[in-house]
């Protein structure tokens, strides 16, 4: 392939007009058509242009400076290879650990991804929704599902491909902890401690996490002939003034609590705090469980007994089902197993082996009880 009007030496462009698919062409010697196939990312594109030709029309789309316009190449393809993900807020370790998921797996199969917060409000999730489509994004990823809206229906019917990730909604192409078993986890946790009069900080209502974690941990004492009643069970934000003020209501009734069981790491922090503004100690006169195991929870003065959640393997996985998804092959959702880490929180002076053995199922010695 000869270079028809290159000048010798010539470097990149460094003029306000950016270099068109036209240009290189002219200069290859070749069709538009085979440069715009060259340059493309979708392989099954690319492999349509011999190997030496493709190497040496990128290799001048680079001296010349060429840089891809994603706009005009989703208007000639129909496909921007970007991915739109909608969180509640990315200052959120858990939403953020998601993302970088997400993100990674993302650029592993040659996607970009546009990250917006929706701050758990309905109408903003609505804009950033209409916002990332008129970015003309592939498809969506959404980590703040909220089951009453109707926004994810309304999209399933405007058929955008979309995963769910985190939370889930029945009949949707999900990728989540199994939030159920987690709240077992740490239902079953408490009861072998001893623990017969518990709480539950339980979330927000309209997030599936928080609803299947406490149904999880509701049925493990009902299970266990311990029925918790409703005024046990206190809906709350997802961070740490949400614990915090939840708890007090909890620590006020009486008898009080032994053991409260916050439905996520941020949410059980508040906890503590306010068991300790009652002048009690965590893990000695109230024991407290969160979920997700964030990196903060092991590193805390006393340190947090945790559901672990594989946050950045979800952010993957659903990233990786959505470009399935676009790709036409058959997705599933996929519900990925928690572990239970305790520590001191609910152990009280424990030792390293103690949580080695409760993460891998064992028995661990009984205390703390009620």
């Amino acid at each position: 392939m000869e270079r028809h009007g290159a000048r010798a030496g010539a470097g990149p462009r460094t003029g306000r007009a950016p270099v068109t698919l036209a240009q290189i062409a002219r200069q290859a010697g070749v069709h538009v058509s085979t440069v715009s196939r060259a340059l493309s990312q979708d392989d099954s594109v690319r492999g349509g242009v011999a190997s030496e030709t493709a190497t040496q029309i990128r290799a001048l789309a680079e001296e010349l400076g060429y840089q891809r316009d994603p706009t005009g190449a989703a208007l000639r393809t129909g496909r921007s290879r970007m991915l739109g993900v909608l969180v509640p807020r990315l200052t959120d370790i858990v939403l953020a650990t998601v993302y970088e998921g997400i993100d990674a797996a993302a650029a592993t199969a040659g996607y970009h991804t546009v990250v917006a917060n929706t701050g758990d409000d309905c109408e903003m999730q609505r804009r950033r929704v209409d916002a990332l489509l008129a970015r003309r994004v592939d498809g969506l990823v959404l980590g703040d599902a909220r089951s009453d809206s109707d926004l994810v229906a309304e999209l399933a019917k405007r058929r955008i491909p979309l995963v769910l990730v985190s939370r889930r909604l029945p009949g949707r192409v999900s990728v989540t902890t199994d939030d159920v078993r987690g709240g077992r986890l740490a239902g079953e946790h408490l009861l072998g401690l001893g623990h017969r009069r518990a709480a539950v900080v339980a979330g927000e209502p309209y997030a599936s996490t928080g609803a299947e974690r406490t149904r999880g941990f509701l049925d493990a004492f009902a299970e266990a002939g311990l029925p918790i009643p409703e005024s046990h069970v206190v809906h709350s934000r997802f961070d740490v003034p949400g614990g915090r003020a939840a708890a007090e209501r909890l620590l006020s009734l009486r008898p009080m609590p032994t053991a409260v069981f916050a439905v996520n790491d941020f949410a059980a922090i508040g906890v503590m705090a306010a068991v300790r503004d009652a002048d009690l100690t965590v893990g000695r006169d109230v024991a407290v469980v969160g979920y997700n195991d964030v990196a903060l929870a092991a590193a805390l003065p006393v340190p947090l007994t945790s559901v672990r959640s594989p946050m950045y393997r979800m952010g993957e996985l659903a990233a990786t089902t959505l470009v399935n998804m676009l790709e036409g092959k058959p997705v599933r959702s996929r519900r990925l197993r928690p572990t239970l880490v305790a520590r001191a929180s609910t152990l009280g002076v424990a030792s390293p082996e103690q949580g080695l053995r409760e993460e891998r199922g064992a028995p661990v010695p009984s205390g703390g009880g009620a």
